[in-house]
């Protein structure tokens, strides 16, 4: 045997043995109680986080009892532990011995520790998991539990007005990467007892705090009951965002549609929950997810909501047309100028005739070159510094457009499709659903380049009998489509005013259909109660 071989078997077997004790000794502690000998539970966690540097372990006294009060001081404030906690506990009377009592450690946090949140724990992995979360732990002497105090200081920033889904007249504030206060700020929106937050941990290597919350008398129990059984089956090593975690509970994830709704609004969320829909919650997630959603769910935003209805519906009507155009307006153009060249008038096709002679490249080959080169811009101008990606953009959209057209190597027919189409994929509000159509445009690109316009008509409808097989927590697709009754259009495709909207989307199954029975029109009072009241 080779020395550097032998070296290299040492060396993974050492690194095994390492993994094995750290896997039992996390084992052994996730099935342990919390030790009566302070000796044996300061020696555990020494072990747990090794020589951590922010990890803080002290002796004190209490009673006349010895205890021990550990942190981490990267999750907690050491200022705040001296005050709140090491100074009761020093001015606190002696001469009153009541913590060996039965209720004696309950009399011993309410009287030191008022006003903070504060839990007594009983299973060591559970008192680790605090820990980790911000909490300082202290144990007694002699008591088979621990008292865990919410002393954090986790830097958050602060709450901003939203960037990926702006509106004209409506809350200005957005989600940000603390569930605390996204939970806040939904709470704030609904007053409602009925609210219900619900808290899973999430990830193997690093947990991972996830919340849902709903309406617990409106949201359909089976619909909850099934996130909660997909989140608890969620078997992840780590949720880095709410985006990771939403392939880990999608009803399918074989499709370019997004089946769950996201938005870092909380008025969006909170519209969604008293609907009937249930937030998902994730911590250092500035996003929160929102089930189930339909395919009329990404074409409505919660400016629809803060305008005359006429317009909203207009507008609406726009999105739903910017999103065929983004969609299918390339491979039209590439179908109708290669196969059906009768369906344009004469004076345009000379003109597109004498835009392309000279040329070198086939139509399809044009089109799919200035997508592919649209599509580099987009993403330059997203990942670079805002100081100068409207440089890119500068740059990409005039000189290089002009330039190539003098060259001769694009035509302007094609400079003006392909910005008709950049322009229409803008106008949806959803990023991940105009995603869907960007990556969907190639392909009736190519088919549209063999076989015409009945290629791109076999595509459509390929792509509907697709949305008509997905689910979102088992609610159709297009259910409000297929569904079609005027009770389920009144906020579909057009938006009718606020008091014609009585019940809840029936695709929801909510235990209360009816949300507002006594809605009525607004009407001028009547020329006999001008009299009375005057």
């Amino acid at each position: 045997m080779k020395l550097d071989e032998w070296i290299r078997q040492t060396k993974q077997k050492k690194q095994q043995k390492f993994s094995y004790s750290e896997e039992s000794l996390l084992d052994e502690i996730k099935e342990s109680s919390v030790s009566m000998d302070l000796d044996e539970t300061a020696e555990q966690l020494k072990r747990v986080f090794g020589g951590s540097v922010d990890f803080s372990m002290n002796r004190i006294s209490i009673e006349r009892m010895s205890g021990v009060l550990c942190y981490l001081d990267s999750m907690t404030d050491s200022t705040l532990i001296s005050q709140a906690v090491l100074e009761p506990i020093n001015v606190h009377n002696h001469s009153e011995n009541y913590i060996l009592e039965e209720q004696g450690v309950h009399r011993f946090m309410d009287c030191l520790f008022t006003g903070m949140s504060k839990q007594l724990v009983t299973e060591q992995g559970k008192a680790i998991e605090l820990l980790l979360r911000g909490y300082c732990l202290l144990y007694l002497e002699e008591r088979i539990e621990a008292i865990a105090l919410k002393i954090q200081n986790i830097q958050y920033r602060t709450i901003t007005e939203p960037t990926s889904q702006t509106t004209i007249r409506g809350p200005k504030d957005a989600f940000i990467e603390s569930a605390d206060a996204n939970i806040s700020l939904i709470r704030r929106r609904i007053k409602n007892p009925a609210l219900r937050f619900e808290a899973f941990q999430i990830g193997t290597d690093a947990p991972t705090a996830v919340y849902i919350g709903y309406l617990n008398n409106v949201a359909n129990s089976g619909i909850v009951q099934e996130l909660r059984d997909r989140l608890r089956k969620a078997d992840m090593n780590a949720v880095y965002s709410s985006g990771v975690l939403e392939e880990f509970i999608v009803d399918q994830t074989m499709t370019p549609f997004p089946l769950i709704f996201h938005t870092e609004r909380p008025d969006t969320i909170a519209a969604g929950i008293i609907e009937g829909k249930i937030a998902i919650i994730v911590e250092e997630t500035p996003f929160v997810l929102l089930i189930p959603v339909v395919f009329s769910d990404f074409f409505h935003i919660s400016e629809d909501y803060n305008q005359l209805f006429m317009m909203a519906s207009f507008i609406r009507m726009i999105r739903y047309l910017s999103f065929m155009i983004s969609l299918i307006l390339p491979s039209v153009y590439v179908g109708v100028i290669l196969y059906h060249q009768e369906l344009i008038p004469t004076q345009l096709l000379l003109s597109i005739i004498a835009q392309r002679e000279g040329i070198p490249f086939p139509t399809v080959v044009e089109a799919i070159i200035m997508e592919v080169t649209f599509e580099i811009l987009r993403e330059a101008g997203i990942r670079l510094p805002r100081a100068i990606g409207m440089t890119v953009s500068i740059v990409g959209g005039l000189v290089i457009g002009q330039a190539a057209v003098e060259a001769g190597l694009i035509s302007s027919i094609m400079i003006i499709i392909v910005s008709l189409t950049a322009i229409a994929s803008f106008v949806s509000p959803i990023y991940s659903f105009s995603m869907a159509a960007r990556l969907l445009r190639f392909i009736f690109m190519i088919v549209a380049a063999s076989t015409g316009l009945y290629g791109v008509m076999l595509g459509l409808m390929i792509m509907v009998c697709h949305l008509n097989s997905l689910r979102s927590f088992g609610v159709h697709y297009l259910e409000t489509i297929t569904n079609f009754h005027i009770r389920t259009q009144k906020d579909n495709f057009l938006r009718f005013p606020a008091w014609a909207m009585k019940t809840r989307p029936s695709f929801l199954r909510s235990k209360q259909p009816v949300k507002q029975p006594d809605a009525r029109p607004p009407s001028p009072p009547k020329k006999g109660d001008d009299n009375e009241n005057s």
